[in-house]
């Protein structure tokens, strides 16, 4: 039998997908699963008649790979794919590559770089964005590793992405862990954008008392929109649509409150620790999922624990896009989008990864869950000023800011006093009057630290450091 171009390990929905994908691109394939029947059952299901062949074990797997062999590994981040890696390692040949396309730790991804790389096999890391649908018919793909190694799939990803005016929605991220790192930052920045549209989501109800059709209305009016115009609140207009088929009411009330995760959002919040990057809505939104997870307390809490009643204020109408709560959801999206690109130039420098900004808001224009219009303006920011601090003070953001800051402090203010939480836009706004501040109180903070720990501190008027004895 004929030896195929390209390999996969893990047939999930997301494997299953991404080889039908690279098998429709002209790139024959072999497969393999842990499990073998569960190969079989995809040989006979969506991989019949295709150039699609399966291995019973890892052995008879490389020796149906053409040399130098291209190996896609998607198993669950962590321990598994070390244990693929030492499995594979005996049997591979110098030049042999191994792809690693799940959510994994950026750190793991730099050893994985530096052990396999010492063996004279490759290793690429690349995040995967898109779903599985994204998976199917081009996803974005963030690749990361030495360039040598990128070189030798990249006929392949190429191909296989999702594809834009611009381009394929693919390149070359950098070097050890970098695109892992990059895919993880994307995920964070879903997470912010989930966060912010489902408390517009939940004002439009408490507030405002609009049913599923009504909100899912103004969600297509801000698709409309060069702000707004998304992938999520595309499907978000979607969800709202949607009828629960036993009584034809909003499926989306009948829903548990309780958001999963798993993991990528929180790795975003410990790197910006980490880095000293401040991302406070990317943070909210993390937070907001670990407190949905605490349903039974919040349940008792609910009882004992008396705030405002409810209560009627301005959000706008239908009729104007709800344009104070548009207001909110942009400036709330703009600050998701700023401290990711924040966090990835901060990690840049540190870490030497040489990101281009450019790139990667290019990649994040189709395919993958974050894609909106908006990229295409943060595309352009970087690209007048590849060393943009901050997103915001481009131009064009700058605008939006100034515009739309006094319906963000609205939409916050009035949640506050109907005891509505909105962690994501209350960040957002501390976030914004934090960054356009030109002197904040952490001057009594140097000073409480001097005065207890002598830490020292630094003066406005002179050079270097002093220390006061503040105590008698």
């Amino acid at each position: 039998m004929t030896k195929s171009h390209f390999g996969l390990i893990g047939l999930g929905v997301m494997g299953e997908n991404l080889v039908l994908n690279a098998e429709r691109n002209g790139f024959s394939s072999v497969v393999y699963n842990r499990t073998y029947s569960k190969t079989e059952d995809f040989l006979k299901g969506q991989g019949a008649g295709k150039n699609i062949q399966g291995a019973t074990d890892l052995q008879d797997f490389v020796e149906k790979l053409e040399r130098p062999r291209r190996i896609l590994m998607m198993v669950k981040a962590g321990p598994a794919v070390d244990a693929v890696v030492d499995q594979l390692s005996p049997l591979l040949d110098e030049g042999d590559l191994l792809i690693d396309g799940g959510n994994s730790d950026y750190q793991d991804t730099e050893r994985r770089v530096k052990q396999l790389e010492s063996k004279s096999f490759g290793f690429i890391g690349m995040g995967v964005s898109g779903g599985a649908k994204g998976a199917l018919e081009g996803p974005s793909m963030m690749p990361g590793g030495t360039k040598a190694s990128y070189d030798a799939i990249e006929s392949l990803v190429t191909k296989m992405a999702a594809q834009v005016e611009d381009g394929p929605c693919v390149t070359y991220i950098g070097p050890g862990g970098s695109g892992h790192l990059v895919k993880t930052v994307h995920n964070g920045i879903e997470y912010g954008i989930e966060q912010i549209l489902a408390e517009a989501y939940d004002l439009m109800k408490r507030v405002k008392g609009m049913n599923g059709d009504q909100m899912a209305d103004v969600l297509g009016q801000w698709n409309s929109t060069e702000e707004l115009a998304s992938y999520l609140v595309e499907i978000t207009e979607v969800c709202l649509r949607t009828k629960d088929p036993k009584d034809g009411g909003d499926l989306v009330e009948k829903i548990m409150d309780q958001a999963g995760q798993k993991g990528t959002g929180l790795w975003t919040v410990v790197t910006a620790l980490q880095m000293g990057a401040s991302v406070p809505t990317i943070y909210a939104s993390l937070n907001g999922r670990v407190m949905s997870s605490m349903k039974p307390q919040r349940v008792k809490a609910e009882e004992v624990l008396k705030g405002p009643s409810v209560k009627d204020f301005d959000l706008g109408q239908p009729s104007d896009a709800m344009s104070p709560l548009m207001d909110a959801v942009v400036l709330s999206c703009v600050a998701s989008y700023a401290q990711g690109m924040e966090l990835l130039r901060i990690a840049s420098n540190d870490l030497d990864y040489g990101l281009d900004m450019p790139s990667i808001a290019q990649i994040w224009k189709g395919g993958c869950i974050i894609r909106s219009r908006l990229l295409k303006r943060i595309q352009d920011a970087f690209s007048a000023d590849p060393q943009l601090e901050n997103l915001m003070v481009d131009p064009w953001f700058a605008d939006q800011v100034n515009r739309r800051l006094p319906g963000l402090a609205q939409v916050v203010a009035g949640a506050a006093e109907a005891g509505i939480p909105v962690p994501c836009f209350s960040s957002t706004l501390d976030y914004i009057n934090s960054y356009r501040t030109g002197r904040l109180p952490q001057n009594l903070v140097q000073a409480m630290r001097d005065c207890f720990g002598s830490h020292t501190y630094k003066r406005v008027d002179e050079e270097g450091s002093f220390h006061t004895e503040w105590l008698d």
